[in-house]
């Protein structure tokens, strides 16, 4: 079976508009939400984790209506495959699934990219936190290794003269 070629070239190095560029690839963010419907039937957990999977994937955004249809067709295919591992639907899997943007490279070809969600988080520092690092920063810091002080009564017979 012959290959699919390299990855496309980056639209910098081919467009020379930044509308082009932006315009040439969907951008999603990775937000963990929940979408598209529910997997209906008796299904193993292994085939209802890889269900969810997809509906949290942040290529699911993109997804219409077909798209989650031959997601849920390809579940009974996952689910004969968890339970009989075959080449045969492996292989049928995989194609179904890089045609969905399961892999970076099958999103690098359907020019889709995945932003990481932007949810800032903010930690409070208790109040006597702020009392250690004033602390530790008034003690003044030398470039040399500490040295041991050992007892006068070992300092003594520490000498080597």
């Amino acid at each position: 079976m012959p290959g699919r070629g390299p990855l496309p070239s980056p639209v910098t190095q081919r467009e020379r508009t930044t509308r082009a560029r932006q315009s040439a690839t969907a951008i999603v963010v990775d937000d963990g939400e929940v979408r598209g419907p529910e997997l209906v039937g008796d299904f193993s957990p292994f085939t209802r984790d890889w269900y969810d999977t997809w509906r949290r994937a942040p290529q699911g955004q993109l997804f219409t209506s077909t798209d989650w249809l031959r997601v849920r067709m390809l579940a009974p295919l996952v689910e004969a495959y968890s339970r009989r591992p075959s080449a045969a639907a492996f292989s049928e899997i995989r194609l179904n699934e890089e045609r969905l943007g399961a892999t970076y490279v099958d999103r690098v070809r359907a020019r889709i990219r995945v932003d990481p969600a932007t949810v800032a988080v903010v930690t409070a520092i208790p109040s006597d936190r702020f009392a250690e690092l004033r602390a530790r920063a008034s003690h003044p810091v030398s470039s040399r290794p500490p040295v041991a002080e050992l007892p006068l009564d070992e300092q003594e017979a520490a000498a080597p003269f």
